[in-house]
């Protein structure tokens, strides 16, 4: 014993000899001033850390030039996490626990021995304390520490492989409140069981309200080949959360369909259901869908917190120009209003929050949807059924039976549905709609494409939006992007004079990806008189567009992204990514 002691001691001696030696030469190399010196032993001694990490720390120096300095000194390769893909099964040698301790994430594995990522190589315990865990010789290469940090997210998730009993002991039944749960369930009692047991229920409780608290949209919860993967959708990209043991998916599974009111037994179709839940003193609407894969059900829930809604059109990050004529078109007692963008960018967010401004008692308010997105007090809501017969066409020539104010269609996919919005807009009503083109000009050429009359798009539509949604720079971890000058050169622009962009350094508040929350970008086209009889003589939609940006000083997509990234609302990459150059 007292021999392992001496070496230990001796091992101490020697690391702490060698990172000191190191350091010394760093300060040397950088000419690191004494007063920065003292200033980092002062957050060393306080912060019990290395002289390295307190020089980082205090400013004097930036983390990369240590790494490339140690790089060169201790020849120990440098490796970019963000392009490699690390092996699911190393998480059996290296657990989160330990990579999280000693901020470690495992690259390979041979039989004796295990290359880690670190970014702290002149760690005295490290080595050692792996070697013991491990039982094998350990390689070493560097990373930066944000780098590290991401992968451990992203890796290892927030739990891993974790019992339901450990993952949900701090969540409580009585957390949530389903509003509107059936008390009879479909299919067989014994599986309904399965999905009632308490640390089921803790699962299903916990996997919402973590999603709840890092504003998700989407849940996807995915049977894998050993385990169920939980990710969320997060600002538009899916991160994964957690993973649970194999042996509970099927009692998770029937768990969300008792809450969606869905047939348990029902296992090799796709079922689509919905619920609502009382938390604390709000109600949040899910949209639940089921889709029967290799090893089992996916599950994937659309959170929609009707608490978007109150913001309003003011609060969706529209332009001032663009939000005065989307408001005063929204008050005309006729005409079309259409909605344009692809999949996921904010459409139906757009369009329910017009209905928040519209619903008042003195409306009849009537949407046709498939599915309905919002249940919203006031409004009429119809939900089509294709399977017999119950088309939007056909929910349309209902509504319009119904003496209505104002008609919101989910979509327009065909002709007819073109054809019968149209002409209730002509007859005294509002009418909403959407529409999937690229552009707003797009829109009114789109229409005549689908057979709709000239005429009758010239004298209907009175407005049309394109949209779609960017990241937010966080607010945390912003930072001024120093050289953005060769991203202007391949663009051919010259930017602002005096313009400083901005970018997301990655902090925790943002889980390290450096946005927080998304905005919108929109193009709004006014439909007045010349654009009427360009419409009647066939002219294109660039031509529309050309107009509406010379005489009637319509911002376009790249226009108004572009005004966000001036703002240091949004960054460059994501200005390139949204938008394209027209």
């Amino acid at each position: 014993m007292i021999s392992t002691l001496n070496r230990n001691v001796d091992n101490f001696m020697s690391s702490q000899y060698l990172r000191d030696n190191v350091v010394d030469k760093l300060i040397n190399a950088m000419q690191i001033k004494k007063e920065d010196v003292d200033k980092a032993r002062i957050i060393q001694k306080r912060k019990n850390i290395g002289l390295d990490k307190a020089l980082i720390e205090s400013g004097a120096i930036k983390e990369e030039d240590v790494l490339s300095f140690l790089v060169q000194e201790l020849n120990i390769p440098f490796i970019n996490l963000n392009k490699y893909k690390i092996d699911p099964s190393l998480q059996e040698v290296i657990s989160a626990r330990v990579a999280r301790q000693y901020q470690i994430i495992p690259l390979s594995a041979l039989q004796y021995t295990i290359t880690i990522a670190t970014s702290d190589p002149l760690n005295i315990f490290l080595v050692d304390d792996l070697k013991n865990i491990t039982g094998r010789d350990v390689d070493l290469v560097m990373s930066p520490t944000s780098d590290i940090i991401k992968a451990l997210d992203v890796f290892y998730g927030t739990e891993n492989r974790a019992s339901v009993n450990e993952l949900t002991k701090d969540i409580q039944l009585g957390d949530f409140e389903i509003v509107s749960e059936k008390d009879e369930v479909t299919g067989d009692d014994t599986k309904a069981d399965e999905g009632e047991k308490a640390p089921i229920i803790r699962m299903v409780n916990l996997i919402i309200k973590e999603a709840l608290r890092q504003r998700t949209s989407d849940i996807h919860i995915e049977p894998m080949v050993d385990c169920m993967r939980v990710r969320y959708r997060i600002d538009g990209s899916l991160l994964d959360i957690l993973t649970i043991p194999k042996e509970n998916q099927n009692a998770v599974t029937v768990r969300i369909k008792i809450m969606s009111r869905l047939d348990i037994t029902a296992n090799q179709v796709p079922q689509d259901g919905r619920f609502k839940l009382q938390i604390a003193n709000r109600e949040v609407d899910f949209r639940v869908s089921l889709l029967p894969t290799t090893f089992g059900q996916k599950v994937v829930l659309r959170i929609l917190d009707k608490g978007n809604l109150s913001v309003g059109l003011e609060g969706l990050g529209i332009s001032e120009k663009s939000y005065k004529w989307i408001n005063e078109c929204i008050h005309k007692p006729f005409g079309m209003i259409l909605v344009t963008g692809p999949t996921g960018s904010g459409k139906s967010t757009t369009l329910y929050s017009i209905l928040n401004d519209l619903n008042t008692p003195d409306k009849n308010v009537v949407t046709v949807e498939d599915p309905v997105e919002y249940l919203v007090d006031g409004l009429t809501q119809i939900q089509t059924k294709a399977e017999i017969g119950y088309t939007f066409s056909e929910g349309l020539r209902a509504i319009l039976r119904q003496s209505p104010d104002i008609v919101m269609v989910g979509e327009i996919r065909d002709n007819e549905t073109a054809d019968i919005s149209i002409k209730a807009s002509l007859t005294g009503q509002l009418v909403l709609s959407t529409l999937h083109t690229n552009d707003a000009s797009g829109a009114l050429t789109r229409l005549v494409d689908m057979g709709v009359e000239p005429f009758l798009v010239a004298s209907s539509i009175i407005l049309v939006t394109a949209q779609r949604l960017c990241r937010k720079i966080c607010p945390n971890c912003k930072e001024p992007l120093e050289s953005p000058g060769d991203l202007f050169e391949e663009l051919k622009m010259t930017p602002r004079p005096g313009a400083v962009f901005y970018y997301g350094k990655g902090c925790e508040m943002c889980r390290q990806t450096g946005y927080l929350g998304r905005t919108s970008i929109t193009e709004v086209l006014v439909v007045d008189d010349p654009i009427r009889e360009m419409l009647l003589k066939g002219e294109s939609s660039d031509a529309i567009k050309m107009y509406a940006r010379k005489t009637n000083g319509m911002d376009t997509l790249w226009d108004d992204v572009w005004d966000k990234a001036y703002a240091g609302v949004t960054s460059l990459e994501e200005v390139l990514r949204v938008t394209s150059k027209d």
